[in-house]
Formats: C-alpha cells, structure tokens, sequence
C-alpha cells in the first residue's frame, strides 16, 4: 500500500489539549478503532517525514528512560532509535542487573527515581501486570513494552499496522496465529486488538501451548470467530495473516516440556505451497527454527518489513503521549 501524502489535518506541535497527551500505553484494551486510525495516520505521518529527513526535533529537549529487566534487541533499540528519529534523548538501562535493582530497590522506586530525569519511560519487565505498578507510581506516562505473559501493546500496534499496510484492511481477513499461544504476549495482546474488526481467528498449537482460556471468552463475548487446531493443514489455504510465534524456552519451568514442543512447526518454502498468493507471514522476531531462513526471499515474508512499520507507530506515540502529535 504506497505511503499517503502528510495529512494537513494533523499538524506537528505542542497540543498539550490532546487526548493521549500524559497518559499511560499499557493494553490495548484502552484502544477502539477511532484510536487506530489516528495512531495509523500519525504513524504514516512519521514515516513520510523520516523517508524526506531522516530526523527532525519534534521532541527536542524530551528524554526517554528505557528501562527493560528483560533481554530485548527489536523493542528498545526501536524505541530508542524512535526518540532520536524525533531530536530526544534516552537513558538506555538495558542491563538492570548492573542498577540499584541487584541492591532491592523496588519497581516502584526505580520508576519513581527515573522520572526525576525522564519525561516517558518504557518499561520491559518478566512479572505480568508489572506495567501498571509502574504506571501507578509515575507521575509520568508509562508504555508498556512487555509485561510477563501478559501484554506488548505496541507490539499489537505495529502489527496491526502491518497488516493494513501489506493488505489494504483488516476487516475480512483470517489470522491464523502459531506457535506457542500459551505465554506468546504479543499473540494476545493482537487477538484482543483484533476483536475491534471482522476477522477470523485460528489458534494453531500444540496442546501444551494452548491459546489462554480467558482469552478465548473474553473474544467469544465479541463475537469473535474462533477455532483451534493442533495442525496448520486444515487452515493454511484460508490464512490471509500467519502469525508465528517462537516456543520460548525461558517461559518453561520444565525443560521436559519444552524439548516436546520446541520443533511443532517449521515454515518452510513447502509448506507455504498451498497458501494464497496475497498473503503475509509475520513473526516478532527472534526466529529459531520456526521459520526456514529459505522462505525470507518470498514476498509474503513480511517480517523484517513488520520491524520497521514499528519504528513509525513507535514515534507516533512517543509524539502523542508527549503532546507533539
């Protein structure tokens, strides 16, 4: 989908009135699809401008804590590349074992500390709900950027947005998420934001690696259009998004389970014979085994594509929360 022409109705600028200035990005359930558009057109804005410049000062003089308890490669260099593409600043804290956290000092103090010199922090942390903690201590918005097996609420974002970019809509597609559906963050939190479209969802996993339950009601209430599977056979020539996801050996107490599950899928250039032609494969990366690196030359391979529709949305809402967008 080419990029559209920058939208005079939205202008860059202080406009501190706006409705995401100062506020926290924790889950997506705080979205509805009014709110999806204007983070697509924001985030279209962003790239148009980073394809014309390459960086500009909208947030000069802004500083982002980005604090991650968590190893990550994709998400903070995003976001700090996303910070400097937009003229800020960031205090990088990527490595927490080397903070005063190793001295017991809590989330909550951290947060609390790192406002004092911040004016957004970003927060990747193992403990589910971790985001809200922090959020509840700060004075200051607070973006979720993976709590536990909780939540990635801008990983869902970007997603969506490579979605409307590769396909044109969302509205009418099948998703067919798979892998490891049981601790896969981003999974749920892109099912729970695709509730706010037409979509078919398919849940393709081992049954140790189940789509949560509550998941499933919660979008079953939406009407949402659900099915479960242990093989992606049945549903491959239907699928117009394949999400998948890596088994994440660090979320398994028992290595035993692990070592069942860790091969379920590959996706390959034979198993992708029978799929539509218009069609995208994602995945939030890092990959193992899960998808051949043979297949990456294909069109539908959207992957790398899907990391930097993320920078955009990423400076669309450091934009927004800040009051710049």
């Amino acid at each position: 989908m080419p990029t559209p022409a920058p939208n005079p109705h939205l202008p860059f600028g202080d406009q501190r009135g706006a409705p995401w200035y100062g506020k926290d990005i924790l889950s997506v359930r705080q979205f509805n699809r009014e709110d999806l558009e204007y983070i697509f057109a924001v985030s279209h804005e962003m790239r148009t401008m980073v394809e014309r410049v390459g960086t500009f000062d909208l947030l000069k003089g802004k500083i982002l804590a980005n604090l991650f308890y968590e190893p990550s490669t994709r998400t903070s260099s995003s976001f700090t590349a996303a910070m400097e593409r937009l003229g800020g600043s960031v205090i990088p804290i990527n490595e927490v074992k080397y903070s005063s956290v190793t001295k017991g000092e809590t989330l909550a103090d951290t947060v609390r500390t790192l406002e004092c010199y911040a004016d957004v922090v970003v927060l990747r942390h193992p403990e589910t709900g971790s985001a809200a903690i922090a959020a509840k201590a700060a004075r200051k918005p607070v973006i979720n950027a993976g709590d536990g097996t909780g939540e990635h609420p801008t990983q869902a974002l970007l997603d969506a947005l490579t979605i409307r970019e590769e396909l044109g809509h969302l509205d009418g597609l099948t998703i067919t998420m798979l892998g490891d559906l049981k601790y896969g963050r981003t999974v749920h939190s892109l099912a729970r934001l695709s509730s706010l479209y037409k979509v078919k969802l398919n849940y393709v996993s081992p049954d140790l690696l189940r789509m949560p339950a509550e998941i499933i009601s919660e979008l079953k209430a939406s009407k949402m259009e659900q099915t479960e599977h242990s093989s992606l056979d049945p549903v491959l020539a239907e699928t117009d998004v394949l999400y998948v996801t890596r088994v994440q050996k660090e979320r398994f107490e028992n290595e035993a389970d692990y070592e069942k599950v860790k091969g379920a899928y590959v996706i390959d250039k034979a198993t992708m014979k029978s799929a539509k032609q218009r069609m995208i494969v994602m995945h939030p990366l890092p990959r193992v085994t899960e998808i051949s690196m043979d297949f990456d030359e294909d069109p539908r391979a959207a992957y790398f594509r899907q990391m930097e529709y993320g920078l955009y949305v990423r400076m669309a809402l450091l934009a927004m929360v800040l009051g710049k967008a």
